[in-house]
């Protein structure tokens, strides 16, 4: 088994930042590619940012520039760095790890965190 722990959303105002956390633990082995997803009230969950064991990255496309993918195999984390947050950012945002080692719409998340409320909002 594998548990996925985030941390670190709130409330913030527009044009801030947040950084989410992401901790693992249990079967780490088993985990390749992490990634956040996010899903916001009414809209159908979407991935934001992916890593690969390797450190090959790849975003959404409306939140390129402004948000950062990274991860500590050391610690077994993996962290999002959110700046220029707009209102839109609002969501729910998942950690999620997959056991293939690759991006795209090929890969299948297997493990899933609780998620963590990110609200931009003046």
């Amino acid at each position: 088994q594998v548990q996925l722990v985030e941390s670190g959303g709130g409330l913030v105002q527009p044009g801030g930042s947040l950084r989410l956390s992401c901790a693992a633990s249990g079967n780490i082995f088993s985990i390749s590619t992490m990634g956040w997803y996010r899903q916001a009230p009414g809209k159908q969950r979407e991935l934001v940012a992916a890593i690969t064991s390797g450190g090959r990255t790849n975003y959404a496309d409306s939140v390129k520039g402004r948000f950062t993918i990274s991860r500590d195999n050391a610690k077994n984390t993996v962290y999002l760095q959110m700046n220029s947050l707009k209102p839109e950012d609002t969501a729910v945002y998942y950690c999620t790890g997959a056991r293939k080692d690759a991006l795209g719409r090929g890969v299948e998340y297997d493990y899933w965190g609780q998620g963590t409320q990110v609200t931009v909002s003046s």
